[in-house]
């Protein structure tokens, strides 16, 4: 069981105070995150990729090969990297940079994602949204396969056994489908054999069960080992040492945060009432002490079939410090009651069999 953290690197207005930080502020603080989150023993940070006023990472890449030459162990991915509007080889490039510079540490999630803002800054049409994902998926899986590419499509000139370089460490460099539960996208990467990464942000995790199977069905029906594909998931959350405190102090930000996307995609009022039933233990919010936080990633582990789970924190704009408590405490508290639970359990499991 892997526990790492997420971020989108928000550059909102302070719930509280109004001020809104710089985006270089925000990029710096985002590589102390990830640098103590390698310290305190956390398996993988990922970065999303946006393109608007209010997210400083347009280029995850860039970020996490800041992040690569001062950790050591830590897998650095993208979260997600908007394939559709972007292009494959230098999607590859950049990412078998960052492979280098780590060491063989670097990971790509695609995905169609959810924000449209990149469509008409790379000059793409938004009638295109599936053709795009699907071509260009193709061509960068292909890339991976092969140092030496011939390839031909509707949405890119062609390439004729043309060389992309640098090649990464990995042999393959590893690629996610990030979904945010669409059946087509779960189904779409199982029969590629490829790892699954759920974004389960509402309503019950639980909901989310019969889509890891039919990712797992997908896979065997194609004759991959399914048993081998991890899947992950992304959640928001916030950890403190008393939950209470934890709650209080990820509520403003959240709030702020969901009622500016809900005003654009129109979404009900996010109120406090919204905000604590979702921090129940059925719910999609990963917010309190160390033990409740771990209680609920177990619960997910064994019910769902989650392998990897990524706490997106913050949401909106917190305070640097409160982060970086949050992510120690993931780290020192929550991650060893997690893996001890989940061994025990998986040799039980085994010795059933």
């Amino acid at each position: 069981m892997e526990i790492g953290v997420s971020t989108f690197v928000e550059t909102s207005p302070d719930a509280q105070t109004g001020e809104v930080m710089s985006h270089a502020q925000r990029l710096r603080e985002v590589v102390e995150e990830i640098v103590l989150a390698d310290q305190v023993g956390l398996d993988v940070y990922g970065v999303g990729e946006h393109h608007r006023k209010d997210y400083a990472a347009s280029s995850p890449a860039v970020l996490l090969a800041a992040a690569a030459s001062q950790t050591k162990r830590i897998r650095l991915t993208s979260a997600v990297t908007v394939l559709s509007s972007a292009d494959p080889v230098r999607v590859f490039q950049d990412f078998a940079t960052l492979d280098g510079i780590s060491n063989g540490r670097a990971e790509i999630m695609a995905g169609r994602g959810s924000f449209i803002e990149s469509f008409p800054l790379f000059g793409y049409d938004l009638n295109d949204y599936d053709e795009l994902f699907d071509e260009k998926l193709a061509l960068l899986l292909k890339i991976r396969d092969s140092e030496k590419v011939t390839w031909s499509g509707g949405h890119r000139p062609a390439i004729h056994q043309l060389g992309v370089y640098p090649r990464p460490v990995q042999n393959p460099l590893p690629v996610w489908i990030g979904s945010g539960g669409n059946k087509e996208s779960v189904i779409r990467a199982g029969l590629l054999g490829l790892p699954l990464v759920l974004a389960i942000i509402g309503g019950s995790p639980l909901q989310f069960a019969p889509l890891v199977q039919l990712y797992k069905q997908a896979a065997a029906h194609a004759g991959h080992d399914e048993s081998q594909l991890p899947v992950a998931s992304h959640s928001h959350g916030f950890i403190a040492k008393d939950t209470q405190l934890a709650a209080d102090k990820f509520f403003p930000s959240t709030q702020a945060c969901m009622n500016v996307i809900g005003k654009e995609r129109g979404w009900g009022h996010y109120d406090r009432s919204s905000y604590d039933a979702a921090r129940r233990f059925e719910g999609a919010l990963y917010v309190g002490d160390p033990e409740t936080v771990a209680s609920k990633i177990i619960h997910l582990r064994k019910h769902v079939g989650i392998t990897r789970f990524m706490l997106h924190v913050p949401l909106g704009t917190m305070p640097h410090e409160d982060v970086m408590k949050a992510i120690e405490l993931l780290g020192t508290e929550v991650a060893p009651r997690v893996r001890d639970e989940i061994s025990r359990w998986e040799a039980e499991n085994e010795a059933k069999q």
